[in-house]
């Protein structure tokens, strides 16, 4: 039962990705040879490969997604989840010959090997990794940029937050894809590997990870989170809210907002309405 139901997992993949298209004129002799190559490189671990079941998968990587929601804020069970659903529990073609366990397409940006398979488009362009490990990271690197940068705020054991903000955020076309993850993670009590933190820590760590995510230069991303919210002149302060990651997101200085709003400190209160645009 359990070989059905992550050979299912591994077939509705294919409608549920967006989150990286990549559109390249390649002939099918180029296709072969790329994918060929890339086969051989993997050659031992293909070989080796066991057929894991969803529990197996789950106990394999838990390790690493806890660490990556220890990083960034990014809960466990979503990272789970979306490797569980995406993958086909580690046993679909991209998991097992590029070590791709989130669908991640290689855009402009990747300078890495690439695998190509029929997706959004015949021959997409997948990224590949040297393993499973690095995908993972990859995965916390690829959320890293504005269009998501509103899910790094939530708390990092809201896994129903992240579940429709990343379908919201154009993650997935797939309209189910929130319950998807939903239904994943309460079937595996995944939510037990989310820790929560205190309200200092939120803080510390959304200013850090918002900070980084300022820093990164994805000419590919389309801003749409920060173009909307240029639209509107002022801001409603929300817990775990700061100047700094306010103005982060409004593309200010802490200087600017203060000025802005005549403040005298840094001090701020929920429920506070700030002015965001000059």
């Amino acid at each position: 039962m359990r070989k059905i139901v992550y050979l299912l997992i591994g077939l509705v993949f294919f409608n549920s990705c967006s989150a990286r298209k990549s559109t390249v004129s390649v002939s099918n002799r180029d296709v072969k040879r790329n994918n060929e190559s890339v086969q051989k490189a993997n050659s031992a671990s293909i070989a080796g490969y066991t057929p894991l079941t969803s529990v197996q998968y789950i106990e394999r990587y838990k390790a690493i997604a806890i660490q990556q929601m220890n990083l960034y804020g990014i809960p466990a069970s979503i990272t789970l989840a979306q490797g569980l659903f995406e993958s086909g529990s580690g046993n679909g073609t991209l998991a097992r010959v590029a070590n791709n366990h989130f669908g991640i397409k290689a855009g402009s940006t990747w300078n890495g090997k690439i695998y190509y398979k029929d997706d959004d488009n015949a021959n997409d362009r997948f990224r590949v990794y040297d393993s499973p490990e690095e995908s993972f990271r990859d995965h916390s690197e690829f959320l890293k940029k504005k269009n998501y940068a509103a899910l790094f705020e939530l708390n990092k054991n809201d896994y129903k937050g992240w579940a429709y903000g990343l379908k919201k955020a154009g993650y997935a076309t797939n309209p189910n894809y929130p319950s998807l993850l939903i239904n994943i993670i309460e079937k595996y009590n995944l939510d037990q590997y989310d820790n929560p933190e205190t309200e200092i820590q939120k803080i510390k760590r959304v200013d850090t990870v918002l900070t980084q995510i300022d820093k990164k230069t994805d000419a590919a991303t389309a801003d749409s989170s920060q173009q909307n919210n240029n639209t509107n002149k002022t801001y409603t302060v929300k817990q775990g809210d700061t100047l700094y990651n306010i103005s982060k997101r409004f593309g200010l200085t802490v200087d600017d907002l203060k000025d802005l709003n005549s403040l005298d400190n840094n001090n701020i209160k929920i429920g506070q309405i700030l002015v965001v645009a000059k």
